[in-house]
C-alpha cells in the first residue's frame, strides 16, 4: 500500500523522507506485538508514548493537510500532540458503548485501525497533488549555519519542547504511580450451591446449616482477617487467620449448628481485621430451629 522512499541523496545538504506514514504504521504494529508477547513495562512505555500521544494526531493532520504550505513544521507537530490527546479519549468513549468496552486490547487495536485508516487517506490525497506540493519531512543539514532563526520561532520551539516533555513525564508518572482508589473489603454470604439463594432458613435442633463465606481484599495492601460465627449472641465458631493480598479472593463452605430451639434466631458472621479490635464487617441470617 505504501512505498518507503530513501532519503534524498541528490542534495547532500538536505535530507527528505517522502513517506513517513509507513514507518508510523510499522511502529504501531510493533507496539501490538510488544503488548501481546512481553510484559516489560519499560518497553511498553517506550512504544506506547508516541503511539498514544503523537501517531493518531499526526496521521489525522496528514490526512487533512496534505500540502507542505498548509502548515509549518511547528504547527504540524503541536497539532499532532493536541489532536492525539483529543482523539484517544474519543475512541475510548466510543468503545464504552460497544460489547468490548474500555480494555487494553480493544483500545490498542482501535487506535491502530484509526492510525492506518488516516495514513491511507493521507497517502491517497498526497498522490492526488503534484509531488513538489506534497508535504514531506525534510531536514536542512546546514540550517543553523545559513539561516538565522527568529526569536519567536526559538520561543515556540522551546515552549513546544517543554510541553512535550511535561506531557510525557505526566503520563509516565500516572502509569508508574497509579492512583489509590477507595479502600474496602467485600464480605458476602452465598448458599451452599455458590449462588445468592438456598440459604438455610429452617433447621432441626443441632442440625448443621451450611453457607459459603467470601472475602475479597480491595485495601491496596495485604490484610489478615478473622471470621467469628455468633448464634443468638454467643460465639460458636472462629475461622482464621486468613491472609489476603490486594485483589485476592477467599471463599469457603462453613457450617454452624444451633443449640437452642426458637424462631427468628439471628446467626451472625463477623469479620475482623488483625490490626483493628472492632468488627470490620458483619452479615447475618435469620433461622427457625424446630
Amino acid at each position: 500500500m505504501f512505498l518507503l522512499e530513501d532519503w534524498n541523496s541528490i542534495n547532500p545538504r538536505k535530507l527528505e523522507l517522502k513517506n513517513e506514514l509507513l514507518i508510523i504504521d510499522i511502529l504501531s504494529f510493533i507496539l501490538i506485538l510488544v503488548i501481546s508477547f512481553t510484559h516489560l513495562q519499560a518497553v511498553r512505555i517506550l512504544f506506547g508514548l508516541p503511539f498514544i500521544l503523537f501517531f493518531p494526531g499526526y496521521t489525522l493532520i496528514s490526512a487533512l493537510f496534505v500540502k507542505k504550505e498548509d502548515l509549518d513544521s511547528i504547527e504540524r507537530i503541536a497539532l499532532s500532540f493536541g489532536l492525539s490527546i483529543a482523539v484517544v479519549p474519543l475512541i475510548g468513549l466510543l468503545l464504552n458503548y460497544t460489547p468490548w468496552g474500555i480494555r487494553l486490547y480493544p483500545v490498542v487495536f482501535s487506535i491502530f485501525i484509526f492510525v492506518v485508516i488516516m495514513s491511507f487517506i493521507a497517502y491517497y490525497r498526497r498522490n492526488k497533488i503534484p509531488e513538489d506540493a506534497r508535504f514531506k519531512i525534510s531536514i536542512e543539514l546546514n540550517t543553523l549555519k545559513e539561516k538565522e532563526t527568529s526569536k519567536l520561532d526559538k520561543a515556540l520551539v522551546i515552549i513546544l519542547t517543554c510541553s512535550i516533555i511535561f506531557a510525557i513525564g505526566t503520563l509516565i508518572y500516572v502509569i508508574t504511580t497509579p492512583k489509590v482508589g477507595e479502600r474496602f473489603t467485600e464480605f458476602y454470604i452465598l448458599g451452599p450451591t455458590g449462588k445468592a439463594e438456598g440459604y438455610p432458613r429452617e433447621l432441626e435442633l443441632k442440625e448443621e446449616g451450611k453457607v459459603i463465606i467470601g472475602i475479597v481484599n480491595h485495601e491496596y495492601e495485604e490484610v489478615v482477617y478473622n471470621i467469628k460465627v455468633r448464634i443468638k449472641g454467643k460465639i460458636s465458631d472462629s475461622i482464621g487467620p486468613i491472609m489476603l493480598k490486594n485483589e485476592e479472593k477467599w471463599e469457603k463452605l462453613i457450617s454452624f449448628i444451633p443449640q437452642e430451639r426458637g424462631k427468628n434466631i439471628k446467626v451472625e458472621f463477623l469479620l475482623y481485621r488483625k490490626d483493628r479490635k472492632e468488627v470490620y464487617r458483619a452479615l447475618h441470617l435469620w433461622i427457625d430451629v424446630r
